[in-house]
């Protein structure tokens, strides 16, 4: 039977393209997506749970051409991309997609330079692979219905993965085809509700996609076959009951998701931040931009559906913490700021916050639900003991494509991350390089220059 005539567009897609034949806009997405999840990595690799994983992954094992990136060791390029793609996740400060409905960086970015820094790949075609890797696997994404309850981590990731991986190791349209198709039914039967209840096996899920996209690649390049069409099997019976073909490939080439992408600057759930941008709308009305927590009768949250499903108010650890709207509303209350620190075991431990996050009421508007996932709107009252009230609204949430970042932003957040784990020269030269990667001749050299 003859592969569908969608698939057979991917697969050439992937293997035409090339640097000369992507958009501005998209290589300077792609570079910025590389950049940031680097030391997003680096600062996640601290994490006790992660210094435990390398330890016991990687005894025994020979050294390798790849980063673990802020753990100052190399390994096998599979092995980096699990351990890199898990850490990249557990800070909750990885870029993502609300198009794509999910994360497709962290899950393509470690194991694309994982390979390209073992096959001596340019940093231009490092580019080309993070590009096609994200785009393709999340128009798959975006083109189904998966149903709530599955995590996106873990599944179309490893498509993503796979064809950035294969991209890098030459394959052609044919073997390209064979590597959707095999990469498609590699992915996880993941769990939402990981999130919901702080379960950090949840991280693993990207490093799934980063290791097993790369075994995908390498299945394809021994021989192994895949169905006729995994991808409707799996995103239209499986993962969802509805996938439409025709929308993967609509507009290829043209419209480019990976151009809709987002940067997180608070280390909390994405739909978090949008509650977080109505709180700091409200505290420009307050005198001195700040509440006293004693003062608060309660916060109540209007929001839409995403937003209003991390209503837990119970927070009993770091990681937990990080989906908890009336957690990160209080923290931020009480702390008078945002930050890695407001989310760690000290603030889940004080009793001002965990009150104040008690009188935080979070509700589903859903008329807010219905403008999502072009407008994120989210609106917080704060009723005072005095009877006053300040209101805060968030309509679109910074970072999203209408209301980006800075590049100065951008860069503070690189040097932040880089600097608590790097030396500020090596933050620097990475920096230099990642911003400069399409003159990069031999990108496993320039990694070979720093101590990462």
């Amino acid at each position: 039977m003859d592969r569908p005539a969608y698939l057979k567009k991917l697969a050439a897609f992937c293997s035409d393209s090339s640097l000369a034949t992507l958009p501005p806009q998209v290589i300077d997405r792609a570079r910025w997506i590389i950049a940031d999840s680097i030391p997003v990595i680096a600062a996640g690799m601290q994490m006790p749970e992660m210094k435990a994983l390398i330890e016991t992954h990687l005894a025994g094992l020979p050294p390798g051409t790849a980063w673990v990136f802020g753990a100052g060791r190399r390994a096998l390029p599979i092995d980096a991309a699990l351990l890199n793609g898990t850490a990249g996740t557990w800070l909750e400060l990885d870029e993502g997609n609300l198009f794509a409905k999910g994360h497709p960086g962290i899950q393509v970015v470690p194991a694309a330079v994982a390979a390209a820094q073992e096959r001596r790949a340019s940093g231009a075609d490092l580019l080309v692979a993070v590009a096609l890797g994200y785009e393709v696997s999340s128009r798959i994404h975006r083109a189904a219905e998966v149903k709530l309850a599955v995590h996106p981590h873990g599944t179309y990731g490893v498509i993503g993965a796979a064809l950035a991986v294969g991209k890098l190791m030459g394959f052609d349209a044919r073997k390209m085809l064979e590597l959707i198709n095999v990469s498609a039914t590699m992915g996880m039967t993941t769990s939402r509700q990981t999130l919901l209840d702080g379960a950090t096996v949840r991280n693993i899920y990207t490093g799934h996609s980063g290791y097993m996209g790369t075994m995908a690649a390498r299945l394809v390049a021994c021989g192994f076959t895949g169905e006729i069409d995994s991808v409707s099997a799996i995103y239209g019976k499986i993962l969802s009951d509805r996938f439409d073909t025709a929308r993967v490939v609509r507009d290829l080439g043209a419209e480019w998701l990976i151009t809709r992408s987002y940067f997180k600057l608070h280390p909390t759930g994405r739909y978090v931040h949008s509650a977080i941008d109505a709180l700091e709308d409200l505290l420009e009305k307050v005198p001195g931009r700040r509440l006293d927590p004693t003062a608060i009768t309660r916060l109540d949250v209007r929001a839409y559906m995403l937003a209003a499903m991390l209503q837990e108010k119970n927070v009993k650890t770091s990681f937990g913490a990080r989906f908890s709207v009336p957690f990160a509303l209080a923290s931020i209350v009480v702390r008078g700021r945002s930050g890695l620190a407001g989310f760690d075991d000290a603030a889940v431990a004080n009793p001002a916050i965990q009150n104040l996050a008690r009188r935080v009421e979070l509700q589903e508007d859903p008329s807010f639900t219905a403008r999502y996932p072009a407008e994120q709107p989210v609106s917080i009252r704060a009723v005072m003991r005095d009877g006053s009230i300040f209101e805060g609204h968030c309509i679109v949430t910074k970072g999203e494509p209408t209301r980006p970042h800075t590049a100065a932003e951008l860069r503070g957040k690189f040097f932040e991350l880089g600097e608590a784990v790097w030396t500020r020269s090596a933050t620097q030269v990475l920096f230099d390089g990642l911003m400069q990667l399409e003159k990069i001749e031999d990108f496993r050299a320039f990694m070979d220059g720093l101590s990462l």
